[in-house]
């Protein structure tokens, strides 16, 4: 759910400053009945009919714009699903130091693995020295 509410609080970040910049818009933000939940809930179901999985920022903010403009649009019904944000999302300090430890431990293991590996490998043994001379047929021609 952290890639959802991070969705919204970029929908309501997005529409707090564009209050801030159009006047026009500002009144109608100021005066409007719709949550911030409405706004996504029909951001979420105009995706849905339209079928497609990926939209640029602009694309979304826009039919914020839209859900708030139009008071009289139907909303739709909540769609219980994960938003995917394109944003970055700061982690808090714990999480980056849980993040480190698991990252930390899978090396180690990988670590671990490849010198196991390196050490299951049979060696390879030099050939022994034949302590005997074995005769040769050139011994023999020698004499």
């Amino acid at each position: 759910m952290k890639g959802t509410e991070h969705f919204k609080q970029v929908i309501k970040n997005y529409l707090d400053q564009r209050a801030q910049e159009d006047e026009l818009f500002r009144a109608k933000y100021e005066t409007t009945q719709r949550t911030i939940d409405d706004v996504v809930t029909f951001i979420l179901n105009e995706v849905k009919k339209s079928g497609c999985c990926g939209y640029s920022d602009e694309e979304i903010f826009s039919l914020a714009v839209h859900a708030i403009d139009e008071p009289s649009l139907e909303i739709g019904k909540p769609i219980d699903c994960n938003v995917v944000v394109n944003h970055h999302i700061e982690l808090t300090e714990e999480e980056k130091a849980q993040q480190k430890a698991i990252a930390l431990k899978r090396f180690q293991e990988e670590e671990l693995r490849k010198i196991q590996q390196r050490n299951s490998r049979p060696k390879v043994s030099k050939p022994q020295e034949n302590k005997q001379n074995q005769p040769s047929l050139f011994d023999f021609c020698a004499q």
